[in-house]
């Protein structure tokens, strides 16, 4: 991937958080999340630790949270869920503000997004300090098969590019009256979505016989750099800290 194309999940920056080797972080981001997961609904104060344990990693980043706050937002449809099954669930209820709730609705719903918030959290914290490209080296350096991630390079390679023609289709077919408003426009539509389809295929293919061609062999070449012991052990400071946390709530 050039280095002229940005992410909108990557916020470039020269803190210790974004020079750690990206296996570094993948792993810790990996080990948080199982500590996250494993966390009993019931353990709130445990939820806030992982939180502060978070914070504590933006603050390093210099990663200002509205910036993730704003991104977070994809976890939209979910929160709808949580605040919608304390009305539908059943079992015993519980009054909150003239209201009653099912106990079970509002433990289910609370264990919904708390993890989940806790999960985008931690995904976004990753990508915001490690570019895509150092990514995907780092996924190399963890032995994930090759075909993975040639795969998921191509992707993010192209992505800009496919969305790009997109743009330029639909600009195209407003110019010549098309208005997407319409519902009886849905046939258009369609057949531009298939029409993108089809070039995209047709662009992928030329860009296989030009990797070819330039002696592409089926894997990516290993650009990323060992990592430490110290750098490991600097790193996986949040995963000890989120495993001390899981511990304390199963066994304190």
């Amino acid at each position: 991937m050039g280095a002229g194309h940005a992410h909108l999940l990557h916020r470039p920056g020269d803190t210790a958080v974004h020079r750690l080797p990206a296996q570094v972080k993948v792993v810790a981001a990996l080990a948080v999340v199982l500590c996250v997961v494993s966390t009993p609904r019931g353990e709130f104060a445990a939820f806030g630790l992982y939180l502060l344990l978070l914070a504590c990693v933006w603050a390093l980043a210099r990663v200002p949270p509205g910036w993730l706050a704003k991104r977070a937002l994809i976890e939209a449809p979910f929160v709808v869920l949580a605040v919608v099954l304390p009305f539908t669930a059943g079992g015993p209820t519980v009054g909150l503000l003239g209201l009653r709730l099912s106990e079970t609705g509002l433990l289910a719903g609370w264990n919904i997004l708390a993890k989940g918030t806790l999960g985008v959290l931690v995904s976004l914290t990753l990508s915001a300090t490690t570019s895509p490209r150092d990514l995907l080296v780092g996924l190399q350096r963890l032995r994930v098969p090759a075909l993975v991630i040639t795969i998921a390079t191509l992707m993010l390679r192209y992505l800009e590019v496919i969305s790009a023609e997109a743009a330029r289709m639909r600009v195209a077919r407003i110019c010549r009256g098309h208005d997407p408003r319409f519902l009886w426009q849905a046939g258009a539509t369609a057949r531009a979505v298939g029409t993108l389809f089809i070039r995209s295929y047709e662009r992928g293919e030329r860009v296989h016989l030009a990797m070819v061609s330039r002696g592409w062999t089926g894997t990516m070449p290993d650009a990323g750099r060992a990592a430490a012991p110290r750098t490991w052990l600097a790193g996986l400071v949040p995963a000890v800290g989120a495993a001390l946390v899981l511990g304390t709530t199963l066994w304190g």
